[in-house]
């Protein structure tokens, strides 16, 4: 479970181990919280282990693999959470710099954390890989592009590698949260004008809470969902009907 050690991260990576799954709470930088979600988790009977490492490099993630195999045994399920939605600013008044981060943490990570995932899975025939992409692997978000780029890419790869793996007892699938409230998108919701203006945009005209992804994690990871494979569910309020629309057009 990449980028566990807060928000939407912690909330699955809970969910899956109260479902009763050994897991790997995932972190960059926040080593602190990292250990206090895996504690959270021991306390109530679960059993997790805390791992660091850069998604965006190879190398870091072929250890943080290694280390899991040691220490946790080969990964059954996969989720690729680890993102960031990076600076805001427009094409050709960027720095190409940002854009590489935002790739190299959306995209590139989901793949090198998935192609070792594969080969482990494979020697079992069995195996789900979960990658959380967004509403904007679909609706445009000016000032975003390499966010946007890399999720409609992350939706894309999904149901590529689905089509590889699915004769190997492999399923691949991708959630698409909509608006979450998590402490990261605090300045939007803690606002009431910017807050109004997102809730324009939702049909259910709210905010979705991160349990709510956590629990369409666990049933796409469950059997309950064994032949569900190369597509996207969307967790978003209605976002992507376009509440524009509600009244006419």
């Amino acid at each position: 479970m990449t980028g566990s050690s807060s928000g939407l991260g912690a909330s699955i990576v809970k969910y899956l181990a109260k479902a009763g799954a050994s897991v790997a709470v995932h972190y960059h930088s926040e080593k602190t919280q990292a250990e206090a979600i895996a504690q959270e988790i021991i306390n109530e009977g679960g059993n997790a282990k805390v791992f660091g490492g850069d998604v965006a490099s190879l190398e870091a993630v072929q250890t943080l693999f290694a280390q899991i195999d040691r220490e946790l045994g080969p990964i059954d399920i996969l989720v690729n959470n680890a993102g960031i939605d990076g600076k805001r600013a427009l094409c050709g008044h960027d720095n190409p710099a940002d854009w590489e981060k935002v790739i190299g943490i959306n995209l590139l990570g989901p793949y090198f954390c998935a192609r070792e995932a594969i080969v482990r899975m494979e020697k079992k025939s069995r195996g789900v890989i979960i990658n959380i992409t967004s509403v904007h692997e679909t609706i445009p978000w000016t000032g975003y592009t390499a966010y946007c780029a890399a999720k409609a890419g992350l939706s894309m790869f999904t149901k590529t590698l689905a089509q590889e793996v699915a004769d190997k007892g492999i399923r691949v699938v991708a959630i698409g949260p909509g608006a979450i409230k998590t402490p990261i998108n605090k300045d939007v919701w803690g606002n009431p004008e910017t807050l109004k203006d997102l809730l324009d945009k939702i049909p259910m005209e709210r905010m979705g809470e991160t349990d709510e992804i956590a629990k369409a994690a666990v049933f796409l990871s469950s059997d309950l969902a064994s032949y569900i494979t190369g597509t996207s569910l969307f967790v978003d309020g209605g976002m992507l009907l376009y509440a524009d629309f509600k009244h006419g057009g």
